[in-house]
This record gives structure tokens, C-alpha cells and sequence, in this order.
């Protein structure tokens, strides 16, 4: 495996990057979720852990700081070795990313249809989930908002998450083989 290899992640909600995420596990990545660098911060300023609360005090500190302040505070726990983050939400992250670990970044983006990704959402029970698929078409609309269309539509690879589990999974081995020269 390629010693230095980051891949950074990006999809929208629902896509399927949890999967991807245990692949490289299994292959010997560690895992970095943006994710829980802004559940952490919830969690220590009491917020509760609900889509409403987590997502708007994320949106509020991109707005206070900088569109790339979860990049930021996220940086510091990549280190040396093969890593994969979750979580891009916007180009301005990407920048960070790649300006603090220069050739070793690689964005790929897990792709899935709204429909596809709103019953996996639905089925899976986070607590900081939504259940009605109008309070899921508000949650795109505001990571969109973010730039994550942007991302997604500038990765460097892209793996489309519509059929089986078995077939997502070998597809992702299969990249991430790739990018590390397995």
C-alpha cells in the first residue's frame, strides 16, 4: 500500500460512504470522519444530536470562520500513512486538504440516486437522520448550498453506489487497490 495515500470522500447523504469506509479499513487505511469533529463540537456544547441542530451549528461555524473551518480542525488527525476522510462538503476543504498534504490527496466521490439514497437514510437510524423525505430534500439542498455539488462534480473518481452491496464493495476494493498501487 501506498505509505502516504489520503483519500478524501464526498457524497451526498445517504450515498453509501460508510461502506467505502469500512472497505479501506479492511485494507488498512485509518479512518478520519468530518462528521465526528462537528458531533464532537455539538456534543460539547450541549446541542442535541438531531440533523437540525448538528447541521445548523456546522453552518454556522463555516459562516463565523470560513467555508473550510471543518477541514481545518479535521487536518490535525491525519497523519503519516494511509489515510481516507469522510466528509467533504466543500472545494474550499479540498483546498485545505491539499495544501496541507500536497500529491498525497485523491477526492472520490460515491454517487447514488436521491430515491436510492433517502431509503438507505431512512433505514439506517442515525440519530442526526431525517425521516420524511421533504426533510431530506432540505438537507441536500443545504449541503448543496455548501459546494458539495461542486466537489462531487470535480472528484477524481467516482463510484456509482446503485446495486448491490457486494457489487459497491468490490468496485471500492478495486479503486482503492488502485490508488495505492495494490
Amino acid at each position: 500500500m501506498s505509505a502516504g495515500r489520503v483519500v478524501c470522500v464526498t457524497g451526498m447523504p445517504g450515498c453509501g460512504k460508510e461502506e467505502l469506509l469500512q472497505v479501506a479499513a479492511e485494507l488498512g487505511f485509518r479512518v478520519v470522519r468530518m462528521g465526528d469533529v462537528v458531533r464532537e463540537e455539538a456534543a460539547r456544547r450541549g446541542l442535541a444530536l438531531t440533523d437540525a441542530a448538528v447541521g445548523g451549528m456546522a453552518d454556522e461555524e463555516r459562516k463565523r470562520h470560513h467555508p473550510g473551518v471543518w477541514a481545518e480542525r479535521t487536518l490535525p488527525r491525519v497523519g503519516p500513512g494511509a489515510f481516507l476522510v469522510d466528509g467533504i462538503r466543500a472545494q474550499s476543504e479540498v483546498t485545505l486538504f491539499r495544501e496541507g498534504l500536497g500529491d498525497r490527496v485523491t477526492v472520490v466521490s460515491v454517487d447514488a440516486s436521491p430515491r436510492t439514497r433517502y431509503e438507505r437514510v431512512r433505514l439506517r437510524r442515525r440519530p442526526d437522520d431525517i425521516q420524511s423525505f421533504e426533510a431530506f430534500e432540505v438537507r441536500d439542498r443545504r449541503e448543496l448550498v455548501w459546494g458539495l455539488g461542486e466537489v462531487i462534480a470535480g472528484a477524481d473518481h467516482h463510484l456509482a453506489n446503485e446495486g448491490s452491496l457486494e457489487e459497491f464493495r468490490a468496485a471500492s476494493r478495486a479503486l482503492l487497490a488502485k490508488l495505492t498501487g495494490a
